[in-house]
């Protein structure tokens, strides 16, 4: 693991709506590590996820995140820092009305692409990645919910961003599909991207131990103990 900070946070604060959740967030998380961002239902964490895509203005302290100060970010450059990003939700929101290809080849044509050639092979290149090569003609419905959550990460992937941001990524999937997914991610993180998962699934954190950021009280502590919620 490659010990540069891809993600830097100092003295942040973290609203929901007008309501402040978290204060005095400081962490760093650096380039291929994986980390669970751990904490009860309005904790503060989606929130936080929110800040580091700048969904969320940042009101208070300093943060940057894959080269972009949050601080003085502006509103056109967002799209450029989200291209450094691979954001992962737990719904997996994709296009249900396309299939699995044409999921891939939408988002990479909003992004800039227009070699039809380089496109097909990015498409297919990140379905070998999370194991959907046979896949691609298929439609979302006809795909497990597992699988979806797949598509949903190589989708993350097609722009090779430096940090993948997953909330709640096996919020809708069965103990032993989730896994899949966690390992999956890990896996990831193993290329040299940072992964930060935002999880309520204890029982995968078990399973799969790794540092965690835990949300509470209205603080973040950083702590490698697994504690049931």
């Amino acid at each position: 693991m490659d010990s540069t900070p891809i993600i830097s946070l100092d003295q942040v604060t973290v609203f929901q709506q007008h309501n402040m959740v978290l204060s005095n967030v400081s962490f760093t998380v650096n380039k291929g590590e994986f980390v669970y961002l751990v904490g009860k239902t309005g904790s503060g964490k989606s929130s936080l996820m929110r800040t580091l895509y700048a969904d969320v203005p940042l009101a208070k302290g300093s943060a940057e995140v894959a080269g972009y100060n949050l601080n003085t970010i502006r509103r056109k450059e967002i799209p450029f820092l989200r291209r450094k990003l691979g954001i992962v939700f737990q719904d997996f929101q994709l296009l249900y009305d396309r299939s699995v290809n044409d999921n891939l080849l939408f988002v990479l044509r909003a992004t800039g692409w227009n070699d039809k050639k380089k496109m097909a092979d990015r498409a297919q290149e990140v379905l070998d990645k999370v194991g959907l090569a046979t896949k691609s003609h298929k439609l979302p419905h006809e795909l497990s919910g597992g699988e979806q959550q797949r598509v949903a990460i190589a989708r993350a992937l097609l722009n090779d961003p430096e940090v993948i941001l997953a909330d709640e990524p096996t919020g809708n999937l069965d103990p032993d599909t989730s896994e899949g997914i966690i390992r999956l991610l890990k896996d990831i993180s193993s290329t040299g991207r940072a992964v930060v998962v935002a999880t309520h699934d204890v029982l995968q954190i078990q399973r799969n131990p790794s540092r965690t950021l835990r949300c509470e009280n209205g603080a973040v502590s950083d702590t490698a103990a697994i504690v049931a919620e």
